[in-house]
This record gives C-alpha cells, structure tokens and sequence, in this order.
C-alpha cells in the first residue's frame, strides 16, 4: 500500500500518530496485535479497508 501510494514508512507514522519503531513492526509482521484505532487511522490515511493491509497468517 506505501508503494502504490509512493509513501514512505516516516511519513505514514507522523500522519497517524504513532512511533516508526511500532509502525515498522506492524510492516513486517512481528505484531501479536493492532489497537482498532491504529488501524482505523492507518486505513484512514492509506483510503484502504483493513483487508487491504492485513493478512492471516496460522502459525
């Protein structure tokens, strides 16, 4: 969604509000979870719905 939107990851996290350490953790999968307000504002931002930037993964 970053490519297509030509975004870095820097600018995603100012305009959300929340760390590119935390933001840079939820890139890559390591995440165990996602408040719904992160992910509302993130979706928000991107003009995306959470199926476009979320993925299942069984572990």
């Amino acid at each position: 969604m970053l490519a297509k939107r030509k975004m870095q990851l820097s600018e995603l996290a100012e305009k959300v509000g929340i760390t590119l350490a935390n933001l840079s953790i939820l890139k890559t999968g390591k995440a165990k979870a996602i408040r719904f307000s992160t992910l509302d504002a993130i979706c928000k931002y991107l003009d995306c719905t959470p199926g476009d930037i979320l993925e299942y993964r069984e572990e």
